[in-house]
């Protein structure tokens, strides 16, 4: 079930194209607050892309903070108790 919300929230990116920069391509996923990437082939900010999103999920399922539902795929931290 992550890697399909992975998958579903990539699906959601909106990529440009920079011209005059190191970095030639930008893309972000508005739906997640604060997840962009660059890079210098489309393929390697896809590649940042990702690795951003992952780095983003894990903080927010630490955090207990709320994570956008994207498609059919409502991701909730587990209330454990010990």
């Amino acid at each position: 079930m992550l890697l399909d919300y992975l998958n579903a929230a990539l699906k959601k990116a909106k990529y440009e194209v920079i011209k005059n920069e190191k970095e030639k391509y930008y893309a972000e996923i508005s739906v997640c607050k604060g997840v962009w990437a660059t890079g210098k082939s489309l393929k390697e900010c896809r590649k940042n892309l990702l690795s951003t999103l992952e780095g983003w999920l894990i903080i927010r399922l630490q955090r207990k903070l709320p994570i956008p539902k994207i498609e059919n795929y409502d991701l909730k931290p587990l209330k454990v108790r010990y």
